[in-house]
């Protein structure tokens, strides 16, 4: 009985998987990684990084004026991922106030 469960489970995944694998994706751009110290020449290229008043004051949350001159980094963050400018772990260890009711 056990086995017909199964297979029936078997059954309805193979046939949702078969209903959306009919949209074929677009052949990528360029293939990242085959040559790991060359970027691909076709790779797309960040030209601009708009940072306004309120991408400052989401990244400085939690510290308080005058700024320490080694936040200057900021000026020069990119659209990389920086532990810094996002939320962390809750309190107690959030020391910065960023799971706080604001």
């Amino acid at each position: 009985m056990r086995m017909r469960h199964y297979s029936h489970h078997l059954i309805l995944a193979t046939l949702l998987m078969s209903a959306t694998s009919t949209v074929q994706a677009e052949d990528p751009v360029y293939i990242a990684g085959t040559v790991p110290s060359e970027r691909p020449a076709t790779a797309p290229v960040i030209t601009e990084v708009h940072k306004d008043g309120a991408w400052y004051a989401q990244s400085l949350t939690g510290v308080e004026q005058p700024y320490p001159s080694s936040l200057r980094f900021l000026e020069n963050q990119g659209t990389w991922f920086s532990p810094f400018v996002h939320a962390g772990m809750p309190p107690p260890y959030d020391v910065r106030g960023w799971h706080t009711d604001k």
